[in-house]
């Protein structure tokens, strides 16, 4: 659920019912933030007595709008070849937008082989850009995503001369159990400390072995620089509150009346991601400054440690 609702900040479409669920009613104040479009999958496909008469009746019912096909139940390069041709005239009449999805075989290879069929059937168009781009059909890689294979398949898919349009990419276990905090280097360590005695002192990590782990000391605050760029500074007692993009939203339990709703937040991340510059750097100079004094006292006091010890 909370796997899915993180996916959700950054997209629409989603058949996690349990994450669409809890940021519609918990999150969002009963308004709708994830969707999907009709999609057979094997059990579907198998309970039909023919591959063909399972998509014509994908076709009768959603055939005027976005629907997808799973397309490996039997023989996928059949289904492409003698299937879908089969069927493309009634699709044609419906004039809707159908999805074909490999879920096996080696992803760039049942991609392209998508492609290629599909425009045997339908033809193409040729966008602004110079690359092709199939009329109406695309195809949906949801089976081994991840992405290195995502860059891989774009990759192939442009040298084969098709738009990447062309291509949808969908993650079900993987989205939910191999995206952690290490894919984008995201993690919660503690940064400052108060001892019982009433001393305070800054913490931080600094691995030699990899200075990207290297995490931020004492208490921080988040402001917006000249360029419109969300910077983490050391705090100051001079900023503002409202200054100050860092809110208390967890202390020992969660903070009454301070989360938004899920659409507030998601219209920020769109917002701030796209005004976000390619190359940014969103560690203030005061901040770098602070964590090598950090680091060279630190230094010190291991060493004065070990003085003890001999």
């Amino acid at each position: 659920m909370l796997g899915g609702c993180a996916h959700l900040l950054n997209f629409v479409g989603s058949d996690t019912m349990s994450a669409a669920f809890y940021c519609q009613y918990v999150l969002n104040n009963g308004k709708p933030v994830g969707t999907s479009v009709p999609a057979t999958e094997h059990s579907v496909m198998t309970s039909w007595r023919s591959e063909k008469a399972a998509i014509e009746n994908m076709i009768d019912r959603f055939g005027d709008h976005v629907f997808s096909c799973v397309m490996d139940t039997y023989d996928y390069t059949n289904a492409l070849d003698k299937v879908i041709p089969s069927v493309y005239a009634k699709k044609l009449a419906k004039g809707g937008f159908m999805v074909l999805r490999p879920d096996s075989g080696d992803p760039i290879e049942v991609v392209l082989q998508g492609l290629r069929a599909a425009e045997k059937t339908a033809g193409s168009s040729t966008n602004t850009k110079g690359f092709k781009v199939i009329k109406g059909f695309s195809v949906l890689q949801g089976d081994g995503i991840n992405l290195k294979a995502l860059k891989e398949i774009l990759k192939k898919v442009q040298e084969a001369g098709y738009s990447a349009e062309n291509v949808t990419f969908g993650m079900g276990a993987g989205l939910l159990q191999k995206v952690n905090r290490d894919t984008m280097s995201f993690a919660t360590k503690l940064s400052y400390i108060v001892y019982d005695n009433g001393e305070e002192r800054d913490v931080m990590k600094c691995p030699t072995t990899d200075t990207g782990k290297r995490s931020l000391p004492g208490v921080l605050e988040v402001r917006v620089d000249a360029n419109g760029i969300p910077v983490v500074y050391p705090k100051n007692p001079s900023t503002k509150p409202a200054d100050n993009l860092l809110k208390v939203v967890y202390n020992r339990r969660p903070v009454p009346g301070v989360f938004e709703d899920f659409t507030t937040v998601r219209n920020r991340v769109q917002a701030e991601w796209s005004q976000r510059p390619a190359k940014a750097n969103v560690i203030s100079e005061e901040l770098s400054k602070k964590m090598d004094k950090t680091m060279a006292a630190q230094k010190v006091r291991n060493e004065e440690a070990l003085k003890d010890l001999s």
